[in-house]
């Protein structure tokens, strides 16, 4: 079962979208309708996606689903999937997530069933567990906590002080520490002169067990997919995750790691305090970046990296012995 955390408006008319959309279709009738706006990766006959010549892969289209896409991608590369042809791809995703979907109402969450907390749990009388939410045993949430509805806690984990989670799955033996935010808004918008628009992300937060969250971090939930971190992974305090970021098991991340949107990182990395990581990259395998680092590119297994922009640690110490020593 995936928890539902937004209210879906589909199925949303094609006559409807071209209200906010100036579009060309192709092989999408008149009278045609979409249940949902979601990823290329999750697309159904009958639900919308999007393409970038930079995202296309073949793979990708085992689908009959609609695609929105640019005129030169439809030049480049020939699909079969129904298509709405625009100017600006961003824009047009950014104006339908907000179509398609929105927060639910106090009315809606106040008709969800009571929260559902198993045994030996303590739960300060300060934290406030929205309707839908489900708590496991031996889970302790302390003062000043907020659990959005329809989030999920497992057994044997602890909510510190003023921590935040919405819109999350967490595993057993989990710790969120205090003032962390867990599921919120992803900073994904589309850049117009007008107006910026945000899109609307309709992802969720995954902990999986043992996953440790210092203080003061905050963890985005994903747009069209998930955020998800893995199993005993370790986040020191003052750390930032964005959309869409996939992280393996076993990794640490010291004080500060920033990591953009959309990156795949592997199993036992190590990084050290203040290092960024840009968005859609994919780090492998125990790899070890070195504090105050700046990762602009993919990193292969097994690689120690440091230096801005982080390139292989003792190339950069024999260049920095050359200059300095």
């Amino acid at each position: 079962m995936k928890s539902s955390f937004f209210k879906n408006l589909g199925p949303i008319s094609f006559t409807k979208i071209k209200e906010h959309l100036e579009c060309t279709p192709i092989n999408i009738g008149e009278d045609s309708s979409f249940n949902e706006l979601t990823s290329i990766k999750n697309l159904n006959n009958k639900g919308l996606s999007f393409l970038t010549d930079d995202n296309f892969s073949r793979e990708n289209m085992l689908s009959d689903g609609a695609i929105i896409c640019s005129q030169s991608f439809n030049r480049k590369f020939k699909v079969n999937n129904p298509l709405m042809i625009v100017d600006d791809v961003h824009l047009a995703v950014a104006k339908l997530s907000n179509i398609f979907y929105r927060p639910f109402t106090s009315e809606e969450i106040e008709s969800f069933a009571e929260p559902k907390i198993d045994s030996n749990c303590n739960i300060a009388e300060s934290a406030v567990i929205e309707n839908g939410s489900i708590i496991g045993k031996n889970v302790n949430i302390s003062a000043g906590c907020y659990v959005g509805c329809n989030s999920i806690i497992g057994d044997n984990s602890i909510i510190d002080c003023n921590a935040i989670v919405t819109n999350s799955i967490i595993a057993e033996n989990a710790y969120v520490g205090r003032n962390s935010s867990i599921g919120q808004q992803g900073f994904g918008f589309a850049i117009s002169k007008s107006e910026n628009i945000r899109i609307f992300h309709i992802g969720r937060v995954i902990l999986q067990a043992g996953v440790y969250i210092g203080s003061n971090c905050t963890i985005d939930r994903g747009s069209f997919g998930d955020t998800i971190i893995g199993p005993n992974t370790y986040f020191d305090n003052q750390c930032h995750i964005a959309h869409n970021v996939i992280i393996g098991n076993n990794c640490i991340f010291a004080a500060m790691t920033g990591i953009a949107g959309s990156t795949n990182i592997g199993n036992h990395v190590m990084s050290g305090g203040q290092v960024g990581i840009a968005g859609h990259l994919k780090i492998g395998n125990n790899v070890r970046i070195a504090a105050q680092s700046g990762v602009l590119k993919d990193i292969d297994d097994n690689s120690s990296v440091m230096g801005h922009p982080a390139i292989d640690k003792f190339k950069y110490l024999r260049k920095y012995k050359k200059n300095y020593a």
